[in-house]
């Protein structure tokens, strides 16, 4: 006899968002993830930092199913999902952002919207044009405010600005209701101005929404979370809140006095 969802979840718990046991990675000899164990709750926002080739976007890779993992599990809301293609993780609520923008230049930042509510909804297959009263349309345009983007709502993708294209990422991630979110360096390449409304961005998100960010600006990342996890060499060797990581003599040692920035 199957088991419903509601079955599954209660069996497997619930207590995690996202829960990593001993996974690493392998590129031939190269060791890029070694045994990681990371632990997430719901609606938990913390950062994952790190110098370049810590390891951090391969643990993304991990987590979406680009990659499979060499070795571990991984878990969402209690669900093994270590084997899943990505598309079934985003079924089940997990979305992420890339740090090569993935829009549609040729359209508009509400078709863009849309397209991404329709992208993860039922009818997405459906033919028929969006009528006023569409429910995919409203949610698109709630989204499109949610990233301070409503004044350019009708212009064109290729008008935008760099910064307003990654603001624009950002609905995309928050289409269709995610559980969990996904920011792959969202303040690179971002004036001082831009990263201020980036922190107000995320600072503002659905409460029940959790997410990971990795992030080369520490002042960024210490703003919009609640814990940090530091890599080094593809494993984790420091968690704490920002403010200890941010007192931590060997986290100043390997990276801001490194020119870590």
């Amino acid at each position: 006899m199957m088991q419903s969802a509601a079955e599954r979840l209660s069996a497997t718990g619930t207590g995690n968002a996202l829960e990593l046991r001993g996974v690493s990675r392998l590129f031939g000899a190269l060791r890029a993830l070694d045994d990681v164990t990371l632990t997430v709750k719901p609606g938990e926002r913390r950062a994952v930092l790190g110098s370049n080739g810590a390891g951090k976007t391969t643990l993304f890779n991990c987590v979406t199913g680009d990659f499979l993992p060499s070795g571990g599990t991984i878990r969402f809301f209690g669900e093994d999902i270590t084997r899943f293609p990505p598309h079934e993780r985003i079924r089940r609520g997990l979305r992420r952002t890339y740090q090569i923008s993935l829009l549609f230049g040729g359209l508009s930042v509400l078709d863009n919207v849309y397209l991404a509510c329709r992208g993860v909804s039922r009818g997405r297959f459906s033919l028929i044009r969006p009528g006023r009263n569409d429910t995919l349309m409203s949610s698109a345009m709630d989204l499109v405010e949610a990233v301070h983007l409503s004044d350019v709502r009708d212009s064109l993708v290729s008008e935008l600005s760099y910064g307003q294209q990654r603001q624009l990422e950002i609905a995309l991630a928050l289409s269709g209701a995610p559980r969990f979110i996904l920011f792959d360096e969202p303040a690179a390449g971002l004036s001082p101005s831009e990263r201020t409304e980036l922190i107000d961005i995320l600072t503002s998100l659905p409460e029940h929404i959790g997410y990971i960010i990795i992030e080369h600006d520490m002042d960024v990342a210490l703003r919009v979370v609640e814990s940090v996890s530091m890599m080094h060499n593809g494993a984790i060797f420091k968690e704490g809140t920002p403010e200890e990581i941010e007192a931590d003599p060997e986290v100043q040692e390997l990276y801001l006095g490194g020119g870590h920035g």
